[in-house]
């Protein structure tokens, strides 16, 4: 019987290509047979910060044009890099087993957060960890960060950095686990939107593609992640605004935190609700999402993200 080829459409970095080949591995244990696709997006070609970018859809547009034009059949993302609002004519056909979402520092001369002295300097290129940062630390200096997991980690060894926060899914999946100092609490900083998860795009009519990516969809990760998609959305905050989520399976339910910031870290909003598990489908993790946004919005979180977008 000759096995089924698909196409899969991938960033060309390092932890792309990781994320990619691991799906591809997945698959052909199955039956399938995958080539892999190098696609340049927009943000891997331009060094500007996110937000003089544009931000939204920065690494997912061109693969997902790609799909669209039927010159891939299946395409992996970081999830936290995909889009809230939905494109016509594709769906999120796979979420696999999560990584851990949390956010690690690294540093080469101090031990913790707690250890680094008055006025470090903190390196990240996200809204949200410099937020939490600075509302845990308002001491530290934070100085923007661009380019892949490798280059990050030469500017802190270079000096340029006291310190350095990277997600650490994207570490382990690399094999650089050696080089966190320490993983950073979530009481101080909730990740981002997805962080830690994979998303598996197809075309919404390709019914081949889909049945292939249903076998690698673990339930619990999909509907923790629509959880904090749904909040993400409702929020209507984009990927610039300091909005800080983590959906967990504990204790016999879905539980939802979320956490809304000002840039400078001054002002925090908090929210978590939680759903029992045996009510747990795909419109309760919705439903929960939007309830803990709501509770957000009702706080004034609307004001910090339009401040955030200015």
């Amino acid at each position: 019987m000759t096995s089924i080829h698909l196409r899969l459409g991938t960033r060309s970095s390092a932890l792309a290509m990781w994320q990619s080949s691991w799906v591809a591995g997945q698959l052909t244990e199955h039956g399938y047979d995958v080539e892999l696709v190098q696609i340049t997006t927009q943000g891997d070609v331009r060094s500007e910060p996110i937000g003089q970018i544009g931000g939204q859809g920065l690494f997912t547009k061109e693969i997902q044009r790609a799909l669209l034009d039927q010159e891939v059949d299946l395409a992996v993302h970081s999830l936290k890099d995909l889009p809230t609002v939905p494109v016509p004519g594709l769906a999120l056909g796979a979420v696999p087993p999560r990584e851990s979402p949390g956010d690690a520092l690294l540093s080469n001369r101090f031990d913790s957060i707690d250890d680094i002295p008055e006025g470090a300097v903190i390196g990240t290129g996200s809204n949200r960890r410099q937020a939490q940062l600075l509302h845990y630390r308002e001491d530290f200096v934070v100085r923007g960060i661009r380019g892949n997991v490798d280059t990050r980690i030469s500017k802190l060894d270079e000096g340029l950095f006291d310190a350095i926060i990277l997600a650490e899914s994207g570490l382990r999946r690399l094999g650089l686990q050696d080089r966190i100092t320490q993983l950073i609490p979530r009481e101080i900083m909730l990740p981002a939107v997805g962080q830690g998860a994979l998303g598996i795009e197809c075309r919404s009519d390709d019914d081949a593609t889909r049945q292939a990516l249903a076998l690698l969809n673990d339930s619990e990760t999909h509907l923790s992640v629509l959880a904090e998609r749904a909040l993400l959305f409702t929020l209507q905050a984009g990927c610039l605004a300091p909005v800080g989520t983590h959906a967990r399976f504990e204790n016999g339910s879905l539980i939802l935190e979320g956490a809304v910031l000002s840039v400078d870290g001054k002002q925090r909003l908090a929210a978590s609700d939680s759903v029992p598990l045996a009510d747990v489908g795909s419109e309760d993790a919705v439903s929960l999402g939007e309830r803990v946004a709501h509770d957000l919005l009702d706080q004034g979180a609307k004001q910090l993200i339009d401040a955030a977008h200015q």
